[in-house]
């Protein structure tokens, strides 16, 4: 695919380098191979054609998961609601949410996923991929003690295939008493 400037034409394929764009820049340049360097043309159509790539290249850089909280701000024994999206093309087989309150031994218990209850109580949470429709999965979770000071709480969502982690998105929130 052939990138189309409305003031210089045709500048790049997707993927091109910088370097053959200096060369076909190079050979058309009526004083000589190195003096469009020196332009003030080839300095506008440089910012021009980096800032037009990089606006172009938003789609590229979507994260292959990423994490979401309702909220930021924990308080113990509220529900605690996030949200993870599955932008990865490739095969895996599910994802995994570890959660970790710094400085402390205590444990995040996961409810629910998907609008699934979990009867038992989970400080780690696996999901199947059969289990992400759309590739948006929800959760719940809660802190069932009562901190005597703030802490961070680190999520980790993981992609993971054949045990091994593909992908993560990490997230801090606050755990306030």
């Amino acid at each position: 695919m052939v990138t189309y400037c409305p003031i210089f034409g045709p500048v790049a394929q997707h993927g091109q380098s910088a370097g053959l764009l200096i060369q076909w820049s190079r050979d058309r340049s009526p004083s000589g191979p190195l003096s469009i360097i020196h332009s003030r043309r080839f300095s506008v159509y440089l910012t021009f054609l980096i800032i037009y790539l990089s606006s172009t290249q938003d789609a590229y850089n979507m994260k292959d998961i990423e994490l979401r909280l309702e909220s930021l701000n924990i308080k113990p024994h509220e529900i605690i609601k996030g949200k993870i999206q599955v932008n990865y093309s490739g095969r895996y087989d599910g994802i995994v949410v570890n959660t970790q309150i710094l400085n402390s031994n205590q444990l995040i218990v996961y409810r629910s996923y998907s609008n699934k209850a979990i009867s038992q109580n989970l400080s780690r949470l696996f999901i199947n991929r059969n289990d992400i429709p759309k590739n948006m999965v929800e959760f719940t979770a809660s802190i069932e003690f009562e901190p005597k000071e703030t802490h961070e709480v680190k999520f980790r969502v993981s992609i993971i295939q054949e045990h091994k982690e593909i992908e993560s998105d990490v997230l801090f929130a606050k755990l306030v008493p």
